[in-house]
């Protein structure tokens, strides 16, 4: 009985832990399937809003409700930025090139948060519970638990907002083909500034879980790189794929870790989820729910 509660202990911590990979891969998700760009500047979003969530309530001393406001308002203004002085600039340019620009966005956020804020560790505290508690035996942390509950409702937000809104069909049209939306009337700069707005908002709920479980950080946007094997097995087009993919590779690698690590030397679980994914590319290269491009020639 004790190993079945155990069991159970570390596969539910694995999806806990899947939750909070998969509240970053959705910023990828949102830019990729908004637009076709593989946005790698998402890790350094998150870090920004977290540093500026921290920072501004630091430097003003107000309640976090306030700094929150103030941040989001900040995120809005970052997505104008990139729109006014990057994207808006690479209308129509291959997507190697989009994407190269990403690049160069996550060195100026890195660069630019550490002049702002600084770069010592900062402690985000906003009220979050961030105790073990106990539920017939198998231990649950409340903070996971939060995250998990709050991917959900994101999932649940974006879904209503991608299929049952007039800028969400936008959204999905501009990705389709940016010439024949902009040819109908969308404006493609207003839409990448919604996107990259939403996009900047989830980087900064992420941040604030991340950032209350781990303290703000710069090594907070290297937690990106995990989001990529989440991507490769949920697909970079699908918002229910990020939540999938995350929770199997936050269970698989737990479970990897507990089970099959004692047999190959531990350590497991720094690679397990790179490796699973790249298996899974083998027999589905757009993933679980991603879509399949076929391009006549």
């Amino acid at each position: 009985m004790a190993d079945f509660l155990f069991f159970v202990e570390v596969l539910f911590s694995g999806l806990l832990t899947g939750a909070l990979y998969s509240l970053v891969a959705l910023g990828f998700v949102l830019i990729f399937k908004a637009s076709g760009v593989f946005n790698f500047a998402q890790g350094a979003m998150m870090l920004f809003a977290a540093l500026s969530l921290v920072g501004v309530q630091e430097a003003l001393g107000v309640h976090w409700s306030i700094a929150f406001l103030i941040t989001v308002a900040i995120m809005v203004a970052l997505a104008w930025c990139v729109e006014k002085f990057v994207l808006g600039k690479l209308v129509n340019q291959e997507p190697i090139i989009l994407f190269m620009a990403t690049i160069g966005v996550t060195f100026f956020l890195d660069g630019f948060g550490q002049t702002v804020w600084g770069s010592d560790i900062k402690v985000l505290d906003i009220g979050l519970p961030n105790d073990i508690f106990d539920v017939g035996g198998i231990f649950i942390d409340q903070l996971e638990l939060v995250a998990g509950l709050t991917a959900a409702a994101l999932v649940a937000l974006l879904a209503i907002f991608f299929n049952k809104t007039k800028i969400g069909r936008a959204l999905r049209a501009v990705a389709d083909d940016h010439q024949a939306a902009m040819s109908v009337g969308i404006s493609l700069r207003f839409i990448w500034i919604v996107v990259w707005t939403v996009a900047g908002l989830v980087g900064l709920v992420a941040g604030i879980m991340w950032g209350s479980k781990l303290g703000v950080q710069f090594s907070l946007s290297l937690i990106a790189l995990k989001a990529l094997p989440v991507l490769m097995l949920g697909g970079f087009t699908s918002i229910p794929g990020a939540i999938v993919g995350g929770l199997i590779i936050g269970a698989g690698e737990k479970m990897a870790e507990i089970y099959l690590g004692p047999i190959v030397g531990g350590a497991i679980e720094n690679w397990f989820a790179y490796m699973l994914a790249m298996l899974f590319l083998l027999f589905r290269p757009q993933g679980l729910f991603g879509e399949k491009i076929i391009e006549r020639v």
